[in-house]
């Protein structure tokens, strides 16, 4: 028999049989406890959903780093119908993947996108404004955000509304920025994170709690399919054209830089890769 046969064979049959498990409802996924003083990750999620898409490297700063990791849920999604179910249903992710909460305001922010950025000056500072408070309340040593060209209206606006944030912080405001990607993938990622099984089936887990969205659209079921072609990418785009790729399974891509309190600087040259066995706390020393 042909060996590829059956691994094609084997992965359809999984992904279909997949559609007919249970969504949410989950016990909690495993979490180790975390000191008040502990270091502060916030991922600035454009919709419900994309906190645990993009958060491998966020879990293993909460597990191997014992870092306290909050997601910002910028907006609830733009369906008005749908917000306060989808707040519900983030919750629920959160909770069972280990993540902390917090809501920009009732409903979420509106608009989030760049023709806002543009033609309504006074709704997008008063949007960014809220971002820039939740900054200075949490102090955080790092913030997640999508990079500029990923697609999705709602998310190329989140990367300006971030930015545009960090710029009403006091010129000592430092973090450690982490940029990432789902809909439009980065030309120039410097960073790939490997994803261990048990932790890509935990996000996904976690994942299957947005009830509402997956089962419009299975996307919890795809998630392997995308971190294995992360792995194909970073080990070209992160290690250098024609480099041997690591062995890696499965992978998220970044590109991490810092915020020196004026504008975004190289943290490192060059691309880094950060495999499982090595604590995540590494990227920040």
């Amino acid at each position: 028999m042909n060996p590829y046969l059956h691994f094609v064979s084997e992965y359809a049959g999984f992904a279909k049989a997949g559609k007919s498990w249970p969504l949410g409802g989950f016990a909690r996924c495993p979490r180790p406890a975390i000191a008040p003083d502990a270091p502060v990750a916030l991922i600035f999620s454009p919709h419900p959903d994309d906190e645990v898409i993009i958060g491998g490297l966020a879990l293993r700063l909460l597990r191997e780093a014992r870092w306290n990791v909050l997601n910002v849920a910028v907006t609830q999604g733009s369906n008005p119908a749908r917000q306060s179910e989808r707040w519900d249903e983030l919750a629920a992710c959160c909770d069972c993947i280990g993540f902390g909460l917090v809501q920009t305001q009732p409903g979420g922010l509106e608009k989030v996108n760049a023709a806002t950025r543009e033609k309504d000056p006074a709704h997008w500072s008063r949007s960014v404004g809220v971002i820039a408070d939740i900054l200075a309340k949490h102090r955080p040593q790092a913030v997640f955000f999508p990079h500029e060209l990923d697609w999705n209206s709602s998310h190329i606006g989140t990367h300006h509304l971030v930015l545009d944030a960090l710029r009403m912080m006091p010129a000592d405001f430092r973090t450690v920025v982490i940029e990432t990607e789902f809909w439009g993938a980065m030309a120039s990622p410097n960073l790939m994170v490997e994803v261990s099984a048990p932790d890509l089936a935990d996000l996904i887990t976690a994942l299957t709690f947005h009830v509402g969205e997956v089962r419009r659209n299975p996307y919890h079921l795809t998630l392997p399919a995308w971190m294995v072609d992360n792995v194909r990418r970073g080990g070209e785009l992160v290690g250098g054209q024609g480099g041997a790729a690591p062995d890696f399974t499965f992978a998220t891509l970044y590109r991490l830089r810092r915020w020196n309190g004026r504008e975004l600087e190289k943290a490192f040259v060059g691309g880094r890769n950060l495999p499982c066995g090595r604590n995540a706390s590494e990227l920040f020393g």
